[in-house]
């Protein structure tokens, strides 16, 4: 499983085979990328291993956890951009200005190439057992594009189903019906690993050919599959790992019951967000603040308040609003 990784997921095999690429120049320069979490986990800890720099520039919405943790691997991280496009033209913008080489995290030949080594081992381990179809989460479109290679290169009779969060669906909504990559409006997921506006061009023009299927699944298929995955496997593992099972639960795929199905991005991540962790953890981790203030009746306070919290790169957890006569 990828929750076996050091950082927790696939993005591990692009990242260290993306930096083992480099050259002696760009080794120096150091990388930069943008990524809400599991890629720059990847970089940072593969980069310090291999003594290169990493820049990471990761969004409002990314997992505090996750932000800590790259740093802890030595990257250097600015947190800015509303999502990750903005976030990855920030990151271009450094690239540039720097001299150094940028790594996308779902678009770059190495890393849909390190993606597909996914793919590879479902081959090896279990196409003996006479598989009928995998089951792809799809984000940025890095993996479904080398797994679908790899897979129909070898079986092409094996369905490839990709597997998107609905409120973020730009790959099924939006560019395959147009046969191009288009910019979607990507919502709030449990799986913000996915959460990716605009499919990568390279992604999509290698996967569009070899995708047989693709499903949707909402917020509720989502939550149930990592609650069964707790209850069941004793596992615990982020939204984007669980898609594959949320796909198999609502009742989307009845087509394949008694068939033999394995799930990509297998169990991949045991990051949980801050909304998931123990309450009493995450104060004593100075991450779950009380905060009172005092704030005007007047219509828009409380909009001003929130907009304020959020310009700091926080979220609200609980607001309980008690009236005070003066």
């Amino acid at each position: 499983m990828e929750v076996n990784q050091v950082t927790g997921s696939f993005k591990e095999r692009g990242a260290r085979w993306a930096l083992l690429q480099l050259d002696e120049k760009d080794r120096k320069t150091g990388v930069y990328a943008a990524s809400a979490g599991n890629h720059a986990l990847a970089l940072s800890y593969h980069g310090q291993q291999l003594g290169i720099p990493v820049n990471v520039v990761m969004p409002r919405h990314a997992p505090i956890m996750k932000i800590e943790s790259c740093g802890r691997f030595g990257a250097n991280i600015r947190v800015e951009g509303k999502h990750m496009v903005e976030s990855r033209t920030i990151g271009l913008r450094l690239a540039s200005e720097n001299h150094g080489k940028y790594i996308n995290g779902y678009d770059h030949v190495d890393v849909i190439a390190g993606a597909g080594t996914v793919g590879l081992e479902v081959i090896e381990q279990v196409m003996h057992a006479d598989v009928d179809a995998v089951l792809v989460p799809v984000g940025g479109g890095g993996l479904i594009a080398g797994v679908s290679l790899a897979i129909k290169s070898v079986f092409p009779r094996v369905k490839v189903i990709g597997v998107e969060a609905a409120s973020c669906s730009g790959f099924k909504v939006h560019s395959l019906e147009a046969g191009k990559p288009v910019l979607s409006t990507s919502l709030g997921t449990l799986a913000d690993g996915l959460a990716v506006p605009l499919i990568g061009c390279n992604s999509f023009a290698t996967a569009k050919d070899h995708i047989d299927r693709m499903v949707t699944v909402s917020e509720e298929d989502i939550s149930l599959a990592i609650l069964r995955l707790v209850e069941y496997e004793k596992v615990v593992v982020e939204g984007a790992g669980a898609v594959g099972i949320a796909a198999l639960l609502s009742g989307q795929l009845n087509d394949l019951k008694g068939k033999k199905v394995p799930l990509e991005r297998p169990l991949c991540s045991d990051k949980i967000s801050d909304n998931n962790d123990n309450e009493s953890g995450m104060v004593s981790d100075h991450r779950l603040m009380r905060v009172e203030l005092v704030v005007s009746d007047r219509p828009g306070s409380l909009a001003e308040m929130a907009n304020i919290i959020a310009e700091q790169g926080a979220s609200l957890h609980d607001i309980n609003k008690v009236f005070r006569f003066i």
